[in-house]
């Protein structure tokens, strides 16, 4: 198996398996695969691209360094690069239905396949863990995530992406160790957050595979788990990612998904949340009157929702992201009936950008971004390049890809104004950004 794995025959790999009393179907489990794929590697299809050699053997089991894969994720989004344009886009359409099926299965209660004996395991010595543990253990992980999660909300992914999924290398073996079933159910949470965290901040820097593998792993452990809140704070994260990617048919089933594992959660907060995000994504699709629905329905649960008994992962959105989200929602109506739209997105984003503090300066790049864009679609140019001005300048300041493609609108509208020479500047200044 050792001369297979560093060979990268795939082929053999999973006739070793199926010796040794692994079936097809196992197989195609484990690795994120169709029965058929399994089935024609099986025959002697090779398989060459990074990114399924390394889904393959995280799926498995097995170290990266067995198969040469351990280099890291910039050389890896490279490699994925190098395939032809219509081949990436099929895998990635396969991709989302996978997820989606994956979701939709653990969120209504299938059975879910245990924890990864050795995805983060690299191939040097870790630190032994525990014989046995108990809640002081659980939170301990539970700390160590609040305390990066708030260097994500400060300076983007990129500053803790890597300690993440560190920590989890740490955490997950945890899982070998004897705990009560109440500090059991309680490890589950925490990996499920602390995947969680890993799959945003991959996806905050443009690693989209490990994100969506991560996502994958925390609806996995929050079913373990039996938390439906967890489960629907794990769909919303993915359904934003397939926001950002302009995909918002794909967002929109996650978000309805997670609306259901919401309301069993009992939790209005959590309701408004994913209602706030299917307005938003109603508003990408051009259907105003379902936006309308969406945030009438978001304000009613926001209303009678009891903060402090909601859970931790949602007590982000106060009223500052209430009208952010009813801003980013006419926002993108306004990409099709500006002059009805912009001076609401404007309205609603000034509320929320006045209130932003130092901790949460990605969004407030966002929300700025959001504002400036839609002073430029209103005809309010002046305002446009102060609050565009101030989007840089919050940007620079953050370690996150997603802040130069949230920039894209500014661009494109400042663009359509550059007669203008203050305009044109900033037009230019924000084309170098993104460019760098």
């Amino acid at each position: 198996m050792r001369d297979a794995l560093a060979r990268r025959d795939v082929s053999e790999i999973y006739r070793q398996l199926r010796r040794h009393g692994v079936s097809q179907r196992q197989i195609a489990a484990s690795t994120g695969q169709s029965q058929s794929e399994v089935s024609e590697i099986l025959k002697g299809r090779q398989v060459m691209a990074y990114d399924v050699l390394a889904r393959i053997a995280d799926g498995l089991g097995i170290p990266r360094g067995y198969m040469g894969l351990a280099y890291d994720g910039a050389t890896a989004m490279r490699v994925a690069k190098a395939r032809n344009a219509p081949d990436a886009e099929e895998d990635e359409s396969v991709k989302r239905r996978k997820f989606l099926s994956h979701a939709a299965a653990v969120t209504m209660g299938a059975a879910v396949f245990g924890a990864e004996d050795s995805s983060w395991v690299p191939a040097s010595a870790q630190t032994p863990a525990p014989a046995r543990i108990g809640m002081t253990d659980v939170q301990q992980i539970q700390a160590a995530t609040k305390a990066l999660r708030d260097l994500d909300y400060r300076y983007g992914g990129g500053t803790c992406r890597d300690a993440v999924v560190a920590q989890l290398s740490w955490a997950q073996q945890l899982l070998e160790s004897s705990a009560t079933e109440a500090v059991r159910k309680q490890l589950f949470v925490a990996l499920a957050d602390m995947h969680s965290l890993a799959g945003w901040t991959s996806f905050d820097i443009g690693l989209l595979d490990p994100a969506r593998g991560h996502f994958g792993k925390a609806l996995e452990f929050a079913r373990q788990a039996d938390d439906d809140g967890l489960v629907a704070s794990v769909l919303y994260r993915m359904g934003r990612v397939y926001l950002h990617y302009q995909e918002p048919n794909e967002a929109l089933k996650l978000f309805q998904l997670g609306q259901i594992a919401a309301q069993e959660s009992g939790s209005a907060l959590t309701v408004a949340v994913l209602c706030a995000n299917e307005a938003w994504a109603y508003g990408m699709l051009n259907k105003p009157d379902q936006v309308q629905k969406m945030v009438g329905r978001t304000k009613d649960e926001f209303a009678r929702a009891n903060v402090d008994e909601a859970p931790d992962w949602v007590r982000f959105f106060t009223e500052n992201d209430l009208h952010g989200m009813i801003g980013s929602a006419h926002d993108a109506l306004a990409v099709f009936d500006p002059k009805k739209h912009a001076s609401i997105a404007v309205a609603e984003t000034i509320k929320c950008n006045e209130a932003y503090g130092t901790d949460m300066q990605r969004t407030h790049v966002f929300g700025l971004s959001l504002q400036a864009t839609n002073h430029f679609r209103a005809g309010d140019l002046q305002e446009g390049v102060k609050v565009g001005r101030q989007a840089l300048h919050f940007g620079e300041r953050v370690k996150s890809a997603r802040v130069a493609d949230r920039l894209k609108p500014l661009e494109l509208e400042a663009g359509k104004h550059r007669m203008n020479s203050d305009v044109r500047d900033l037009f230019e200044d924000v084309r170098r950004f993104r460019q760098a």
